[in-house]
């Protein structure tokens, strides 16, 4: 064959025929955490609130979830965000995943956050979100046109169990806490447990993880004070030692169905935040930086003491950063016989 009379641009040229659907979406990541924003290609979503849209989208559009988070256009670990306008907030957010759809997502707060600035969708450095759990307040820290780091004040987080133990199948007996930071996370010690929150442990962590997580379940209630929809347990975040001295500690989130978390979890440091303030460990304004399995990072601070229903609460404010990664067609083949995606786990 002769290569020099390739005509290339047909591949660049090349349009799905009609009847095929086309998705967009923005690919970002936080501290190492994919994000897939949706920004084009999907039909009419209905609701007034985010909680009514999330509704609406998981009874009647959630093969667009699983066609664009499973295989083969997504992985086990992928996780996507589903912007809208908003009558009371800049944008009304709620997120995607493997299992599911969650309450509140931090690293995708930190990168959405730069998403509209960068692109000028928003002409400002605040913005506020209303995401499931709740209102969230973020600033962009602007440096030169990008945005350097962001920082949001969460929803009203939490501790809702302490000092509790589960017997959790093939582990044992497990001492854990419960905290919410948005979304509710069974907090356990990488130590007792022999865990080592390293990328080599990835798959016991998500082994561990996932047993935690339906242990607990299966003998706690999990209840939230205001709103049914959230009331369940998203996680496990095994926590321990940091690798940096100069960092407070290092955790691993296993969320959903055996989703580890890369970043370190903007709901789950607020949730440690939390806990750390009930137990006089943490400050008022105090700021600690927790690493990720994978050594990047997100620091949280306390910014106010409240209440949220009976509970007393903390306001934590989260900062990191993010990446923009790609911009990406999908096409949707009606006659592709996993045009709705596949899972392994």
């Amino acid at each position: 064959m002769n290569t020099d009379d390739t005509d290339l641009t047909k591949l660049t040229d090349w349009r799905p025929p009609e009847g095929w659907t086309r998705i967009t979406t923005i690919d970002m990541h936080t501290g190492g955490e994919p994000l897939r924003v949706i920004v084009d290609g999907l039909p009419p979503i209905e609701g007034r609130t985010v909680l009514e849209k999330r509704r609406y989208f998981r009874e009647h559009y959630d093969y667009w979830r699983t066609g664009l988070m499973w295989e083969p256009r997504g992985h086990a670990d992928m996780y996507g965000a589903v912007i809208t306008p908003a009558v009371d907030a800049d944008f009304d957010v709620f997120f995607l995943h493997n299992e599911g759809y969650s309450t509140m997502c931090g690293h995708a707060i930190i990168a959405l956050t730069k998403l509209v600035v960068e692109t000028r969708l928003v002409e400002k450095d605040e913005i506020t979100f209303n995401v499931p759990a709740g209102r969230i307040l973020a600033r962009a820290s602007v440096v030169d046109g990008q945005v350097a780091e962001t920082s949001f004040r969460n929803v009203p987080s939490f501790v809702y169990l302490r000092d509790q133990r589960v017997d959790a199948p093939g582990i044992g007996s497990v001492s854990f806490d419960v905290a919410y930071g948005g979304a509710f996370y069974a907090f356990v010690s990488a130590q007792e447990l022999g865990l080592q929150l390293e990328q080599d442990h990835a798959n016991q962590l998500i082994a561990y993880g996932r047993l935690i997580k339906h242990a607990v379940m299966s003998q706690f209630p999990i209840t939230h004070p205001l709103e049914d929809d959230l009331s369940f347990l998203y996680g496990t975040i095994f926590t321990g030692a940091p690798n940096d001295p100069t960092h407070h500690s290092r955790n691993a989130c296993i969320f959903a169905e055996g989703e580890l978390d890369r970043s370190s979890t903007g709901s789950g440091v607020s949730a440690r935040a939390a806990l750390h303030f009930a137990a006089g460990e943490l400050e008022l304004n105090e700021r600690i930086t927790i690493e990720s399995i994978l050594g990047s990072t997100m620091s949280v601070k306390v910014v106010e003491a409240t209440r949220f229903g009976l509970y007393d609460a903390v306001v934590p404010e989260v900062s990191g950063t993010a990446s923009i990664t790609g911009r990406n067609e999908f096409y949707f083949d009606p006659n592709d016989p996993f045009r709705t995606g596949f899972i392994f786990r």
